[in-house]
């Protein structure tokens, strides 16, 4: 299987998304974010210092930095003032997933394999809704969790469809740090490689 981090996934659709003031907020930013190689992960408007707008955002190689989130908060902010989506005074906050990230598109799925995870459904999938796990599997229209918590005459491993998903987030073990540690690394690595070609060309 082809590399879900990598930038041939950056139009792929997030499973998880907002309602409400949320998603139109989303619709306003997310073009902004695509054309400068970003990913949407997540926006929030939250009544936290009078109120907070808190984008969550990624490069398509999963990586996130200061310069990064400064690169998004210059380019979303004059949009957001043309457009003018909320009707008071608010604070604008750009930041990574971090390393326990909300889980929002298939590809994260893929990637974060082996991981524990805690989710939500929006319906019923073998009589609950809510499921903690590692994610031992991942198809085209869901994943397998290997529940660590099974009461009796449960099954040990559930599958859950993508279409049933309401939230989904990694749960922060030693495991995952290292993990991310590494693909942080192996991806600046990789772009670091990448600027050397261009400045060759």
């Amino acid at each position: 299987m082809s590399d879900p981090t990598n930038a041939n996934n950056e139009l792929e659709p997030r499973l998880i998304t907002e309602t409400g003031l949320d998603q139109r907020l989303a619709d306003i930013i997310e073009p902004v974010l695509v054309d400068l190689g970003y990913r949407l992960v997540r926006v929030r408007m939250l009544n936290q210092n009078g109120a907070t707008m808190q984008i969550m955002a990624e490069r398509n190689d999963g990586t996130m930095d200061v310069e990064g989130c400064e690169e998004v908060s210059m380019a979303v902010s004059p949009v957001l003032d043309v457009e003018d989506p909320i009707d008071r005074e608010y604070h604008l906050e750009v930041s990574s997933p971090g390393i326990d990230r909300p889980m929002v598109r298939k590809s994260d799925f893929v990637r974060w394999q082996g991981h524990l995870l805690k989710c939500e459904t929006s319906i019923m999938v073998g009589n609950r809704k809510r499921f903690r796990g590692k994610i031992v599997a991942t198809d085209a229209n869901g994943f397998t969790l290997e529940r660590d918590q099974v009461s009796e005459g449960e099954e040990q491993n559930i599958v859950i469809p993508f279409t049933a998903l309401a939230d989904a987030k990694l749960i922060l073990t030693d495991d995952l740090i290292r993990d991310a540690l590494r693909a942080d690394k192996l991806a600046k690595a990789e772009a670091a490689n990448q600027n050397e070609a261009d400045d060759e060309e």
